[in-house]
């Protein structure tokens, strides 16, 4: 058993002063006391700032060793698919080791930035050129591996991809290493499955991921929530306008409106992206109880467009957010940009505001509980019982000075960097003391290494 003592705690009911929180040998807080006295047996925060620490709800984790790989020009327009072009060529030469090596870096640099658990949305399954490894979850165990060394709480998501494109196109070039029909991926899920049980503590889980409706077929999509029945699920959906329009010459409705009438989305699914939405689908979605998965920092970066995140929370839709490439892991510049984005598209302040709360507070509570819910952990809140996924911000930090309350989360979001993140713990396991992963150093050896290698290949 571990307690912690902090001067101040956001818990669900607000914030509180002096709190003692005991976690038990399972991973899950025990108890947790507001106006307490320090025990001598307590690890003392002193001047921390304890907050429930998010999960990141979507991953694709290789795609961290791109980062400053792509930002040039390669197309007189350049854009989402020519961007997609050159991670097919990166694909081409990414070996396992490989994958596990740039995977642990990734899981260090989530839990630094204040992450406690991570949905990693994983489609990389075959050689290049599709072939089959001896262990039909070899890349999956590797992801596994990486989450064990880092201590990160992990949701694995393996993706099923069986077409190139909308109207059942072909799989070709770096797709191939994606591709399952729905015999082979049934295959995959149940040997990813049984890894996941043996390699994992019991708060990691697995859940299933339909890429998106242009790499799946309509029954694939119905049958997937049904075949797949006890975890998350996840898809990509109306990231970009082309996107939007092929789907909608195939099927007849933008992928939205198409998934609302025909595959039975509820709180289990995660709706990835979807920037393109009219508002119809947005409040179709709220009323759904799946959660909007956002990437702002990566949506940004690809140029797929603005959530409409404004009236999707006014109608009480749920969202959390991810950092997707992984170009840049930062849980507060993920929020930032998120509200930044709603300022520039509707010429305003503080558009994400709750009433009589500030917009910090309203982000990350929110975006707590929405992660939560996506990947399938209980955890979001500070209170007995759920997971100890627990983000400590040193008080100390000049961000904060003169700072109270609510403004401490308008401070580190809007102010600060992740240089405010002192200790993070995973259902109870410590993996960040003074603002430093336990395992760093050998870590990031290992994916110095990965990368000499990788780049030799291209």
């Amino acid at each position: 058993m571990t307690a912690l003592f902090a001067e101040r705690a956001l818990l669900a009911e607000g914030w509180q002063s002096n709190v003692r929180i005991t976690i038990g040998a399972d991973g899950r807080i025990e108890n947790v006391v507001r106006d307490a006295a320090p025990e001598a047996r307590d690890m003392n925060l002193g001047n921390r700032i304890l907050l429930p620490a998010p999960a990141n709800l979507h991953s694709h984790a290789f795609q961290r060793a791109m980062a400053g790989m792509t930002e040039y020009r390669s197309a007189t327009d350049d854009d989402f698919w020519s961007w997609r072009e050159l991670m097919y060529r990166f694909l081409d030469v990414l070996t396992p080791d490989q994958i596990e090596a740039i995977a642990a870096l990734v899981y260090v640099e989530m839990l630094e930035a204040g992450y406690a658990s991570v949905g990693e949305f994983h489609y990389v399954h075959h050689r290049p050129g599709g072939g089959a490894y001896d262990n039909i979850a070899e890349t999956s165990e590797r992801i596994f591996v990486a989450a064990a060394e880092t201590q990160i709480g992990l949701t694995h998501l393996p993706v099923l991809y069986t077409y190139g494109g909308a109207g059942k196109k072909p799989l070709a070039g770096g797709q191939l290493r994606f591709g399952c029909d729905s015999e082979r991926f049934e295959r995959l899920h149940a040997a990813a499955r049984a890894g996941l049980l043996r390699e994992l503590p019991a708060d990691c889980a697995i859940g299933v991921a339909p890429h998106s409706l242009r790499a799946t077929d309509p029954h694939q999509m119905r049958q997937v929530a049904g075949v797949f029945s006890d975890g998350p699920v996840h898809i990509h959906v109306a990231e970009q306008d082309r996107e939007v329009a092929e789907i909608e010459a195939w099927l007849g409705a933008r992928p939205v409106e198409w998934l609302l009438g025909e595959a039975g989305i509820d709180r289990r699914w995660c709706l990835i992206h979807a920037t393109q939405m009219k508002d119809a689908e947005t409040g179709g979605l709220a009323a759904s109880g799946a959660v909007a998965g956002l990437c702002p920092i990566t949506e940004a970066n690809l140029g797929d467009g603005t959530f409409n995140a404004r009236d999707f929370i006014a109608a009480d839709g749920r969202f959390g957010v991810g950092s997707d490439s992984n170009i840049r892991i930062s849980l507060s510049e993920e929020l930032r940009q998120l509200e930044y984005s709603q300022r520039l598209r509707h010429k305003a302040r503080n558009v994400l505001a709750g009433q009589g709360v500030s917009t910090g507070r309203n982000l990350f509570q929110r975006a707590a509980a929405g992660s939560a819910r996506a990947i399938g952990r209980d955890s979001g809140v500070l209170e007995a019982g759920r997971f100890a996924d627990i983000v400590a911000l040193d008080a100390r930090h000049l961000a904060f000075a003169g700072l109270r309350d609510d403004q401490l989360l308008d401070g580190w979001i809007f102010a600060a960097d992740d240089g405010v993140v002192s200790d993070v713990w995973s259902a109870g396991r410590h993996c960040v003391r003074e603002g430093r992963h336990v395992g760093r150093d050998r870590v990031v050896q290992r994916y110095r290494s990965a990368m000499v290698q990788l780049m030799e290949s291209l």
